[in-house]
């Protein structure tokens, strides 16, 4: 057997790679269509939101971890953050033993917006959650997504999915339902 021999044909690889473009620019407009209705209350866009949520959640940032982590150029994470700063939902900051890098936390402002976006998410409004519904009936949970999650560790990285998972947790961990509504822990 040889050693150099492929794990795929080149009609394979063609078909899996528009398989997977096809089905990932479907599923992204409708989430970008669901996340801007569920944020547009507040005045926000979807790069807006996501670097507020990962300052959350990675308790204060840097803007290579926000650039990293939500998946954006460094200049976009520095841009945006930079107008969240102007409406008083992040403040920016050097740590003493790293003077090269921005960091940037929530505000109490901040902190607070997020926790009433968080609380006013409503699975009603959002067609990706409700497309999986069927699922979960038929199967009893919803989908894990492991051979997508598989693929992005490939792509980013262990410390990308890390992070992914940690945000979950701190949902998990700070929010409580109430009345069919999420509300965070005191």
């Amino acid at each position: 057997m040889k050693t150099d021999q492929k794990l795929y044909t080149m009609k394979e690889a063609l078909i899996f790679s528009q398989r997977i473009a096809q089905l990932s620019k479907a599923l992204w407009k409708s989430i970008e269509k669901d996340w801007q209705q569920w944020i547009k209350p507040y005045d926000l866009n979807i790069n807006e939101h996501h670097i507020l949520m990962i300052a959350y959640h990675l308790k204060g940032a840097s803007i290579s971890e926000i650039a990293k982590f939500g998946v954006m150029h460094v200049s976009t994470a520095f841009n945006f953050s930079k107008k969240l700063e102007e409406r008083g939902y992040l403040v920016f900051s050097k740590k003493v033993e790293d003077k090269r890098n921005t960091y940037i936390e929530l505000t109490e402002k901040g902190n607070d917006t997020l926790t009433k976006i968080l609380e006013d998410f409503d699975p009603e409004t959002n067609s990706v959650f409700q497309g999986t519904l069927p699922l979960k009936e038929f199967y009893g949970k919803f989908p894990e997504n492991m051979e997508i999650m598989a693929i992005l560790r490939n792509i980013y990285g262990k410390d990308f999915i890390d992070i992914f998972e940690t945000s979950l947790k701190n949902i998990e961990v700070d929010f409580i339902e109430e009345n069919d509504r999420l509300v965070k822990r005191d």
